[in-house]
């Protein structure tokens, strides 16, 4: 049975600055911004857009799993819209059949974005807190890139 959790934030940095550390440079924010929850991102398919895989190590406030392979299944230049697939690891090894965190960034201000963060899911167990887990922590980590970008005068 597919379900959803769903989550919005609005952080005071241009949808554009947003978007490029978001979906572009991931790889080298995460572990600069969130050392604690992303370990190191590995490129291990792929160029950063669509089709990419990524392994994601995790640090040490990430207790359940050690890693999580993830695939790029939707990026979206215009629209700004970024979705990861868990292909293997984290989520599929706590009993979950998929996993996808989407990521919507709409403009609402010359330096304001909006960002909604879903998390669509199988499963079989009867009982999940994960995806609101993760809509929680997702929603963290885009307010540490807030900090993180103003902080570091990049906007």
């Amino acid at each position: 049975m597919r379900n959803e959790a769903k989550t919005r934030v609005e952080v005071q940095v241009g949808v554009e600055v947003l978007w490029k550390a978001l979906a572009k440079d991931m790889k080298f924010i995460l572990p600069k911004v969130v050392p604690n929850l992303v370990k190191d991102v590995e490129l291990l398919e792929g160029d950063g857009g669509l089709g990419t895989i990524m392994l994601l190590n995790f640090g040490s406030d990430v207790k359940n799993v050690r890693y999580q392979k993830e695939k790029i299944v939707e990026f979206d230049e215009e629209q700004h819209k970024l979705g990861i697939q868990v292909v293997g690891g984290g989520h599929l090894d706590l009993g979950y059949t998929s996993y996808q965190t989407s990521f919507q960034l709409t403009e609402t201000g010359k330096t304001q974005t909006q960002v909604d963060i879903s998390v669509v899911y199988d499963t079989k167990m009867e009982e999940v807190t994960m995806p609101m887990d993760t809509t929680n922590s997702a929603m963290a980590v885009i307010k540490c890139l807030e900090n993180y970008l103003l902080q570091d005068c990049h906007v």
